[in-house]
């Protein structure tokens, strides 16, 4: 499942592993928070590495809808009512902040970008009444929203939120520019090496799949911290959603779009070499919770095929992001990493401005500045609502932690091989193995995810095995995907 972003892209140089090397600043993670952030201490005459599991972007940033707004929904509420007043006000200034950044950047260094309208709609009167409310929140941080009665899309809605002149773009044409940039300041980006841990010594170590390198500080861009200090992997919801891009008769809606009903509805356009392309997301969902990944493409399909008639599906796709207890990201040094390894994570699916906007507080934390919004955000206070919200965030994982392995130890795994393209957890004698059958291939594995044990679920639109606790993602061979997993299911003869 090729992202449109992805589907016709051209590599991107990049540079040779060097074991033993030592940097000012290793980030882990090629996505845009990350390369943001290297950019930023190479332009600060930092040596700089970059070092990236799989490919530039191919995680978070290349399967984005790449909206870059401040209207995000019904977030202004969210982030108020687990927070506070300042907190909000903060989280604000620092869109604000990251957008303006990025939109610099592309005018700069000449990538297309195209402004446009973003739009929250609604479909119902309870949207309605969130759209309202979200309204009144806008206008008391002084953004100038507009609210109408009409989205302007093809099928009635009962209320819209318009903000002027925001924008939309290829993430990828960013990520290649931010590329090339930090390597013209010499800093190093490095594929295929995948980060398996970190000592904070002075200098930091860093464990690799290839060898060890040391830093003076070591940034983990990588969605999910892939180390278990501070244990945000409790303090953090993994959330999935879904992207499909068609050719369809116009003309098509020209802003972008984001439904606050559920389920979510996001829709935009993006220019291709003919007629511009349709981009419509939405039904998420906890990572590994559902039952069939698969239908709820099938169902993003069909309301596309009812409400733009005619349009032909070229492109599906999907992206995980996090969900923080108090709506807004976790930035900063991570705990008991004597001040050495920083993180960033939680941008709950609107990655554009936060991720720029974090690589910013990253940038001033170590190489010293001083940002107001940054300052606030660091010393937030965790509010009841916020710890209500991480309560049930882990009451949660504890009833999948449970229900998994009733599953596992109780249904004795078939002697025959699963269908194609299906995936069955079982019992094999007192042993949880996950089963399927991908192009033919049946393998089994431990169903125990090796993060924090939870047993693994089907993705019948990925081929993947997920883990409904933590938000891990392995491969139908058993090959980490993603998540704060560092190692792979264990295969089984």
């Amino acid at each position: 499942m090729a992202s449109l972003w992805l589907d016709s892209r051209n590599a991107i140089e990049t540079d040779p592993f060097e074991e033993g090397a030592e940097y000012d600043e290793v980030v882990v993670g090629a996505g845009l928070t990350g390369l943001t952030a290297a950019l930023l201490f190479a332009r600060a005459g930092r040596r700089v590495a970059v070092l990236e599991a799989r490919r530039i972007g191919s995680v978070t940033t290349g399967n984005t809808t790449a909206k870059l707004t401040v209207l995000q929904g019904a977030r202004l509420q969210e982030v108020r009512s687990h927070s506070y007043r300042s907190i909000l006000e903060a989280y604000v200034e620092a869109q604000l902040e990251g957008q303006q950044w990025l939109m610099r950047y592309a005018d700069d260094h000449g990538i297309p970008i195209q402004r446009r309208d973003a739009v929250s709609y609604a479909t119902s009167e309870h949207g309605a009444d969130v759209i309202d409310r979200e309204y009144a929140i806008a206008r008391d941080v002084d953004l100038p929203v507009e609210l109408r009665k009409d989205a302007g899309l093809p099928f009635e809605t009962s209320r819209a939120l318009v903000l002027r002149d925001q924008a939309q773009f290829d993430p990828m044409d960013v990520l290649a520019a931010l590329a090339a940039d930090v390597r013209a300041h010499g800093g190093v980006i490095i594929e295929d090496v995948r980060v398996t841990g970190a000592k904070a010594s002075k200098p930091a170590k860093v464990r690799t799949t290839r060898g060890e390198v040391l830093a003076g500080h070591v940034i983990l861009a990588t969605g999910i911290p892939i180390l278990d200090r501070g244990l945000y992997f409790a303090k953090l919801q993994p959330r999935r959603s879904y992207g499909l891009a068609f050719d369809a008769p116009g003309p098509l809606p020209q802003g972008m779009y984001i439904s606050v009903d559920s389920p979510s509805r996001t829709i935009r356009t993006a220019p291709g070499d003919g007629p511009e392309k349709l981009i419509v997301g939405g039904n998420g969902h906890v990572v590994g919770r559902a039952a069939s990944p698969k239908a709820l493409v099938d169902d993003l399909e069909d309301w596309t095929a009812e409400h733009f008639p005619g349009a032909v599906r070229t492109h599906a796709w999907s992206a995980q992001d996090y969900r923080t207890p108090h709506r807004v990201p976790f930035v900063g040094w991570l705990p008991r990493g004597l001040g050495r390894i920083y993180l960033a994570t939680g941008y709950d699916k609107w990655g554009m401005t936060n991720a720029v906007a974090c690589a910013l507080t990253l940038a001033s934390d170590i190489l010293g500045g001083h940002m107001p919004w940054a300052t606030t955000l660091h010393r937030r206070i965790t509010t009841p609502a916020a710890m209500l919200s991480g309560a049930y965030m882990n009451a949660q994982v504890a009833a999948w932690y449970a229900k998994g392995y009733w599953k596992a130890l109780t249904e004795r795994l078939p002697e025959e091989a699963a269908d194609e393209g299906q995936g069955i957890v079982g019992r094999d004698g007192l042993r949880p193995v996950a089963r399927s059958t991908v192009a033919g291939v049946d393998c089994s594995l431990s169903a125990i995810c090796p993060h924090q044990h939870g047993i693994v679920t089907w993705n019948d639109q990925e081929l993947s095995w997920d883990c409904p606790l933590h938000g891990s993602r392995f491969g139908a061979d058993g090959t980490l995907l993603e998540g704060p997993a560092t190692v792979g299911l264990r295969p089984l003869e």
